[in-house]
């Protein structure tokens, strides 16, 4: 570090004996998400003699899950890696808000509007966006969709909203 007025020191929120703290605390992220699977299928029919039951594949995997995540974290302990890196919160909140607005409005507004409003919303995950361009895909998308999935699949999906319709 330099002495220089400009440029405080760096406060390392990491215990000195973790030498890897981005695998340190990517490891213990898919720990912390491998016990929930494994609370979450708690309440699933496990294996039975030699037929799988619901909560098979689920604890299966979630044991699987755990064991990496442990070994990443342990991996962060024992051998030098990055340092936590700056996360950018904005396109996995986009969208994530686009899959909820689509939930929320394929029922009362149908497929047409609700893709194309959910695909509008993930688009602002980025400030790279350019709109002209996003719209026209966003149509292409949503024709896509329309088509697809009501007459390709066969899918009982309502395509525009219900005070249209009636």
């Amino acid at each position: 570090m330099s002495d220089s007025p400009g440029h405080a020191p760096v406060k390392y929120i990491m215990p000195k004996w973790v030498r890897g703290p981005q695998d340190f605390v990517g490891g213990l992220a898919l720990v912390a998400i491998a016990l929930f699977a494994l609370w979450a299928s708690s309440d699933l029919q496990g294996m039975h003699g030699f037929s799988f039951g619901a909560g098979t594949a689920p604890r299966m995997f979630a044991v699987l899950l755990l064991a990496l995540g442990a070994a990443i974290a342990v991996v962060g302990i024992v051998t030098e890696g990055p340092h936590l890196a700056h996360y950018a919160w904005r396109g996995p909140l986009f969208v994530s808000l686009a899959i909820v607005s689509f939930a929320i409005t394929i029922r009362p507004l149908g497929l047409v509007i609700s893709a194309f409003v959910s695909f509008i919303v993930s688009a602002l995950g980025t400030p790279e966006t350019r709109w002209r361009e996003t719209i026209i895909v966003g149509i292409c998308l949503t024709i896509g969709c329309s088509l697809l999935f009501p007459y390709a699949l066969g899918l009982p999906l309502q395509l525009f909203p219900r005070f249209l319709v009636q």
